[in-house]
């Protein structure tokens, strides 16, 4: 087993002497705002431990951010690995529950949060902290996700939301006050020049937002783009990819000769073939759970792959009208997750009736990615629900199904459905309506 890394700590020397201080656990981006706050909390009086959550972001150097943290004043920073329970418990999850937000959005952000939380309060529990505390803004999402799942785990614990207190708007109403700060309190700042825009990346996807992009109007920019190249620059040669599953969770990925089986290499291949074929690009814009209408540019190349793949095996082994109420759940599901009630008991209770409608969801589906497009090829079921005689126009019964199926059957078949029709249009017609 694999020793697990101890928190950098902070030297005796940083430590306050005399009586004890409420700990609070910030999670901490090693960012400006993030920065600031940790300065600010420990002005404040507390012990603040900063936590900053692996979950896939590429380049992110984990143990500078740590050093950072303690020189900032931070009496302890965890940078837990958290990828492989993000793949299991929340993207694969919501992949195998259709998630998929106003019919475009994969929830990218959103399914990281629950798990970001989670950890946080695993964290204040270990560290015996009463607080929490984020650097989300007052007209996001995020704010509402990270205390909804917060107060659903522990009740008993309070968020800290300096982008919501009074004293911290006026004494920051721009990046130039945050600049200041840094410099009277010798908190060192990232001379590289800021994007026009704001970054939130994790193995599911990559988000842009703010900046520049409040503009809907303004088209990104080529170069911002991190997981996917442009469709028009992918491979001129399609790609051919197989995917298994059982219970409507992948188990298989293969690739030419590469074959995957663990969840989390399963997701990062997905990532990998998807991203250089120029797949999982969207623009929109989106209703934020606030009332706030927002523009988003997302890429999310492996989540669209493994959800094209799951969806067409639903189609040969998935009951027509399972599958009817299933679609009406997977919104639900979507809807929650988006507004940060992972935890909530009607989430419990959507997913429990996900799981069951997933437990004949097995099979293999052939695709092909050709420039930004996923085209399927193929699938093959042992469960499958599909029967060629069946579905044959030259055969004219059932076929070798072994039941008996009389194309005659459907005149009654539509009759009795177009009874409630008939009755409409003769009612409309006698109040003297038109058609």
């Amino acid at each position: 087993l694999k020793k697990k890394k101890k928190p950098i700590m902070a030297s005796k020397k940083q430590k306050t002497d005399g009586a004890a201080k409420p700990r609070v656990v910030l999670a901490y981006s090693g960012g400006l705002d993030t920065s600031v706050i940790l300065k600010w909390l420990s002005e404040k009086g507390y012990d603040v431990i900063c936590f900053c959550a692996n979950v896939g972001q590429q380049g992110e150097d984990f143990e500078a951010i740590k050093k950072k943290a303690i020189s900032c004043g931070a009496i302890a920073c965890e940078c837990p690995d958290l990828r492989e329970d993000f793949v299991t418990g929340y993207v694969f999850e919501s992949i195998k529950c259709n998630a998929l937000y106003e019919g475009r959005y994969l929830l990218g952000t959103s399914i990281a949060r629950p798990c970001i939380a989670k950890e946080q309060i695993r964290i204040a529990r270990s560290y015996g902290a009463m607080y929490v505390a984020h650097g989300a803004t007052g007209k996001g999402n995020d704010q509402v996700r990270f205390e909804m799942c917060a107060q659903a785990l522990a009740p008993d614990v309070t968020t800290i939301a300096p982008w919501r207190d009074p004293e911290f708007i006026e004494s920051f109403k721009g990046r130039s006050d945050l600049l200041a700060y840094c410099t009277k309190h010798g908190i060192p700042v990232d001379a590289k020049p800021k994007a026009n825009y704001s970054v939130d990346e994790n193995l599911f996807h990559t988000s842009f937002e703010s900046g520049m992009l409040e503009d809907a109007n303004c088209p990104p920019e080529a170069s911002m783009f991190k997981m996917t190249v442009d469709p028009k620059d992918a491979p001129d040669k399609a790609e051919k990819v197989e995917m298994e599953f059982k219970k409507g969770l992948p188990v298989r990925m293969t690739v030419g000769s590469v074959t995957a089986t663990a969840p989390l290499e399963i997701f990062l291949l997905a990532n990998e073939v998807a991203g250089r074929n120029g797949v999982g690009r969207i623009d929109i814009v989106e209703n934020r759970f606030v009332g706030i209408k927002s523009r988003g540019i997302y890429e999310t190349p492996g989540g669209t792959l493994i959800r094209a793949a799951h969806l067409d095996l639903e189609g040969v082994t998935m009951d027509r009208e399972v599958k009817r109420i299933s679609e009406t759940l997977s919104l639900e599901f979507s809807r929650l997750c988006y507004n940060g009630f992972w935890f909530a008991p009607e989430m419990e209770l959507v997913r429990h009736t996900l799981d069951f409608a997933q437990r004949n969801v097995d099979g293999v589906v052939t695709l092909e990615l050709y420039k930004g497009n996923v085209t399927i090829l193929g699938r093959t079921s042992p469960k499958s629900l599909y029967s060629a005689d069946l579905a044959s126009m030259d055969v004219e019964d059932g076929g070798n199904v072994g039941f008996d199926y009389q194309p005659a059957d459907s005149q009654g078949f539509i009759r009795i459905n177009s009874v409630r029709l008939k009755m409409y249009s003769m009612m409309k017609e006698k109040l003297g309506e038109s058609k």
